[in-house]
């Protein structure tokens, strides 16, 4: 075990380890090899080395963290990790009983792996892997070190394992959406007329930066127009604004949109809003334990066709966590290119989806709620609801 001085092993996976066991039974899967960082996050109990954050690469090469993972034996788990990270090591031990502190790009961390691969036995089994998210390098050196190794896509399996949420990770999640939502509100109410979509999405970083997210984007648009890109255009009395953004609370997403004007709403604004709050609600009263993710979508979809601005409106919903989209998979193709597998299969508890109706306007423009529910055996937990009628812009 390579414990830095002073430090002392965590005892215990950070997570349900007979249910991940029994996953990558159902997978064909012996040993896991888990190398993005969001499954990594995971297997580590919700660690994230802050050096890596924005970006991977270094030098010639990239940072590569890995977990190996067997089957029904934790005490044989290992994490290798850049060297910096034995600092980290040091503070707050990692629960794995070996931890290689040890690499600073891809191949030398696809080595230690293969090396701790060894150890196991590895030769034979069914080694689990990150398609998407392992180098070529690493790849190469991995078959070098273990000759032909029998590998296996654990994509399917990871997803699977993070579908079903803790309840120190729904708090994450209820963080996330609620500041996003706060930040919005600041920002409807600091900025009016004149204000540009420049300066309108560096206020909303600001905000949620300083309320502890970590920003990642914002989609927005003013008056009849439907581009959501940054430019200099600026608003104006009378026009709508939405903003669309995405921030995470250590790691976990919080996605939503909300609704400015600059003025009061006409009637027509508050009717199209009320069209789009109608499919929305419809979604979510069928965001309950065992109900079809098919029928939850089928039942908005309903509500949406019997709408007047059906032709130019559309209805999502997808699941969210360490990433944006994630299990449950609802709909196909649409708009992310991804199937929709789990569309036949019934919601669980604490599952969290993301419920969305856009409506591109010819006239009025851009008008879109996005939330975020929490599924619960008694029902659905609406995270972050604040906000969703029409925000008067300048008003602070």
């Amino acid at each position: 075990m390579n414990i830095a001085p002073g430090g002392a092993a965590k005892v215990g996976a950070p997570f349900d380890h007979q249910r991940v066991d029994r996953l990558m039974g159902e997978a064909g899967i012996d040993i896991l090899l888990a190398t993005s960082k969001h499954n990594v996050q995971y297997l580590l109990g919700g660690y994230k080395f802050i050096f890596f954050a924005a970006m991977d690469a270094i030098g010639h090469s990239r940072y590569l963290p890995v977990v190996v993972y067997e089957k029904g034996r934790p005490g044989n788990a290992a994490y290798v990790g850049n060297k910096m990270e034995g600092g980290e090591h040091q503070n707050n031990p990692f629960w794995t009983p070996v931890v290689q502190t040890a690499s600073w790009g891809s191949v030398d961390a696809a080595e230690l792996a293969a090396a701790h691969l060894k150890k196991l036995g590895a030769a034979g089994k069914r080694i689990g892997i990150e398609p998407a998210f392992l180098p070529l390098d690493a790849y190469q050196a991995i078959v070098r070190e273990l000759g032909r190794p029998q590998f296996v896509d654990a994509t399917g399996m990871l997803e699977r394992m993070r579908a079903i949420k803790t309840d120190a990770e729904l708090d994450q999640l209820r963080l996330a959406s609620e500041k996003i939502t706060d930040s919005m509100l600041a920002v409807f109410a600091s900025h009016g007329e004149g204000a540009s979509k420049q300066e309108i999405v560096e206020a909303l970083r600001r905000e949620e930066t300083n309320r502890g997210l970590t920003f990642e984007y914002c989609l927005l648009t003013i008056g009849s127009s439907h581009n959501r890109a940054v430019s200099p255009q600026r608003w104006q009395k009378g026009e709508v604004l939405s903003l669309d953004s995405g921030g995470n609370y250590h790691g976990y997403i919080g996605d939503l949109c909300r609704m400015g004007v600059l003025g009061e709403p006409d009637q027509e604004l508050v009717d199209l809003l009320a069209e789009i709050d109608a499919v929305q609600q419809a979604a979510m009263s069928m965001a309950r334990v065992g109900t079809l993710g098919s029928d939850m979508i089928a039942h908005a979809e309903s509500v949406l066709k019997a709408s007047k601005s059906a032709a130019f409106t559309d209805f999502f919903a997808h699941g969210m966590g360490l990433i944006t989209h994630e299990v449950p998979f609802l709909m196909t193709n649409h708009p992310v290119a991804y199937e929709g597998v789990d569309a036949a299969r019934p919601l669980e508890a604490n599952m969290v989806i993301s419920v969305e109706t856009t409506m591109l306007h010819p006239r009025r423009g851009f008008i879109k709620l996005e939330d975020t529910i929490a599924i619960h055996k008694d029902g659905f937990e609406l995270i972050g609801d604040r906000g969703r009628g029409w925000n008067r812009g300048g008003t602070a």
